[in-house]
């Protein structure tokens, strides 16, 4: 049987420049709590196998419940992995410097378009896909943990913009949370997934 999901620390994030202790460790306790509800999910998934109850509305909705919790680990690990205080610079004249200029113009027109992602009205993530199928960049906004993600696409950066992740420090004031997050992306962590063929 495999090993249970460990919930990773990111205390060294605490500190970051726009981003008070009591936000960073709410957020980190809701992490938490999915890596935990994914454990159960996967434990009562196993069990309802077991004794032969697949066919059981239990085991659907557990089935189907797997993907919020199971991403909503994942993506949390994702968005706090991408994430530095002061942040680190994107290397100039990298190959993902170079891809990003190719698909948008400039390094600004990329943000300004991340960023009106990432404003759009509702809850959910802003997300910089690479399409693993024409190499192509997409700014892609997934509308909750396990809907609107691009099939078999490569993800290399994320933005949680579910308002967890700003009220605290920001109320509804979520351009000035995003410009926190951009003061704070650490591009060395989305180039080595631009760079990785196996992330």
């Amino acid at each position: 049987m495999s090993k249970p999901y460990e919930a990773k620390n990111f205390d060294h994030l605490l500190g970051t420049e726009g981003f008070s202790e009591t936000l960073l460790k709410n957020h980190f306790t809701l992490y938490q709590g999915y890596v935990t509800n994914t454990n159960k999910v996967l434990d009562e998934l196993s069990e309802l196998s077991k004794a032969g109850k697949t066919a059981s509305p239990q085991f659907a909705e557990l089935k189907r419940r797997l993907g919020w919790e199971f991403n909503g680990m994942r993506l949390h690990e994702i968005y706090f992995g991408n994430m530095k205080k002061g942040g680190a610079a994107l290397s100039s004249g990298s190959s993902f410097e170079k891809k990003i200029k190719e698909e948008f113009g400039s390094l600004e027109e990329w943000r300004k378009d991340f960023t009106a992602t990432g404003a759009m009205r509702g809850i959910g993530w802003a997300a910089l896909y690479s399409d693993r199928v024409s190499g192509r960049l997409f700014n892609f906004w997934i509308n909750e943990h396990d809907a609107g993600h691009p099939g078999g696409q490569k993800l290399l950066l994320i933005m949680d913009v579910f308002e967890h992740a700003f009220l605290t420090d920001y109320g509804l004031k979520r351009p000035a949370y995003i410009e926190a997050f951009f003061k704070s992306i650490d591009w060395t962590a989305a180039q080595s997934r631009f760079d990785d063929p196996a992330f």
